[in-house]
């Protein structure tokens, strides 16, 4: 009986999907206003950005496709505070890459960096570079 419970749950615990959702916080370094960060993501994973700010604070992001081998179809959302996935500011609509807003309210902004395409759809790997500035 053992190890059949030890069975269902290798087999239970193989079965769930892997997350794709990256996080990491973003610092700015004492009397900088903004900073670059750099990643690579793969297929149907995203990266989110997380930084505190204040209402009425004007928010600048551009991306930049570091390598791939595939399309280079990367794109970045940004995400109000308490945001269930809905964003303020869609890039994949924007034209060279670059976004850049006066935010609406305080609390914890999410740039959302992910794939579109045929890169997602494959599962391509695409590298970055998202300058990020505060002002």
């Amino acid at each position: 009986m053992r190890k059949i419970l030890l069975a269902a749950s290798f087999l239970a615990f193989a079965a769930a999907p892997a997350l794709a959702q990256m996080v990491a916080d973003v610092q700015f370094q004492p009397g900088n206003y903004g900073t670059m960060v750099s990643g690579t993501i793969k297929g149907d994973e995203y990266f989110d950005y997380k930084l505190g700010a204040k209402a009425g604070q004007e928010m600048f992001v551009e991306l930049k496709v570091d390598g791939t081998n595939g399309d280079g179809s990367a794109f970045f959302n940004i995400l109000p505070p308490g945001s269930d996935g809905v964003a303020i500011y869609n890039g994949s609509t924007s034209a060279d890459g670059t976004a850049k807003i006066q935010l609406p309210e305080d609390g914890t902004y999410t740039i959302r960096v992910y794939l579109m395409g045929n890169d997602r759809d494959t599962g391509k790997t695409v590298g970055y570079n998202v300058d990020i500035s505060i002002h």
